[in-house]
């Protein structure tokens, strides 16, 4: 599977995940660096990198703007490896569930 294939499987599954959400695909030739895909949802929004593997090389600039982002609402690399707790993740800055951690 290549980059892209995963990224429409992962659209999908975040469709399914959040209904209601509205998902827009960035252009990396806009602001390079730029996490590809942008969530929307209720009055709060996300930014997910999306990466063929946890291995994969990360682009000048990637770093800083999901760190960047982070710290204004939620964003992250994500993977298949890491695919199940990012989507975890995003439902909990979401609240669309609570977190089980104990503190």
């Amino acid at each position: 599977m290549n980059e892209k294939a995963y990224q429409q499987k992962l659209i999908h599954k975040i469709e399914q995940l959040i209904p209601g959400c509205v998902i827009l695909k960035n252009d990396p030739q806009v602001v390079q660096g730029m996490p590809d895909l942008l969530i929307l949802f209720s009055c709060t929004w996300a930014a997910l990198e999306v990466k063929l593997s946890e291995d994969a090389s990360i682009q000048p600039n990637q770093e800083y703007y999901i760190n960047l982002l982070d710290d204004m609402s939620f964003a992250s690399f994500i993977n298949p490896e890491n695919e199940e707790d990012v989507l975890g993740d995003l439902q909990l800055a979401f609240g669309l569930i609570r977190s089980s951690r104990i503190s």
